[in-house]
């Protein structure tokens, strides 16, 4: 199986002032770990969605090997994924989406995700919730195409028109940055690909708002 791995770094928020790429985190920078987190994944492609930051970007990150898509209207919530699609690889089977403001992702989750999809979209079950990394088949790329902005990746998703593959994972949701909440509620604030980022130091606490547990049965799950 080809598999392409799809970072998300393109909504810079300019107006909260510095990208929240660049901000610190472990060392480095938010969006340089979550890239160096996806190395580790070892995918026979990596793309990653750069917006309106892409030249400060470049002259603090490795980009080396990385297939570059550059979306300068992210900012102003175009979807970044439709660009990034062209630059998928023919022989990728799908990918696998992350987002660039998420660094604690780990290539265990990805893996296991990969090797047990069995559905054209897959997602990860954490202990508080689904999140990423999530997969796409390449047949929902033509409906990929038609989304307006990287949030509305989740439509495919929860709208129940194809099956899905909840995969589990290890402990809870990794923390995105500046959020420190998990996914869901986060994206009820900002952009999937990004938003204003409000510290500059992770790792934030995940449970800075209740959130509700899910029962496992099994490993996997499609609905």
């Amino acid at each position: 199986m080809f598999v392409t791995g799809l970072l998300l770094g393109a909504d810079s928020a300019p107006q909260h002032g510095a990208p929240w790429q660049l901000r610190s985190y472990d060392g480095g920078t938010v969006l340089g770990a979550a890239l160096d987190g996806a190395r580790e994944c070892g995918f026979d492609q990596l793309v990653v969605t750069l917006g309106s930051a892409s030249e400060q970007i470049h002259d603090r990150i490795d980009l080396d090997g990385v297939r570059v898509v550059e979306s300068p209207h992210a900012d102003t919530g175009s979807a970044s994924i439709v660009p990034a699609l062209d630059a998928v690889d023919r022989r990728a089977d799908g990918i696998v989406v992350l987002l660039g403001d998420q660094p604690g992702v780990t290539s265990a989750a990805v893996w296991s995700l990969v090797a047990e999809v069995r559905t054209p979209i897959g997602v990860c079950r954490y202990d508080d919730g689904d999140s990423h990394p999530c997969w796409f088949g390449r047949e929902l790329f033509g409906e990929l195409r038609g989304l307006r902005s990287d949030a509305d990746l989740w439509n495919p998703i929860h709208e129940g028109t194809h099956p899905v593959t909840k995969v589990d994972a290890i402990g809870n949701i990794p923390p995105r940055a500046g959020a420190g909440l998990p996914y869901q509620e986060a994206d009820r604030r900002r952009p999937l690909a990004g938003g204003p980022v409000l510290v500059d130091n992770l790792p934030l606490d995940p449970h800075s708002l209740p959130v509700v547990p899910r029962p496992r049965h099994r490993r996997r799950t499609t609905t």
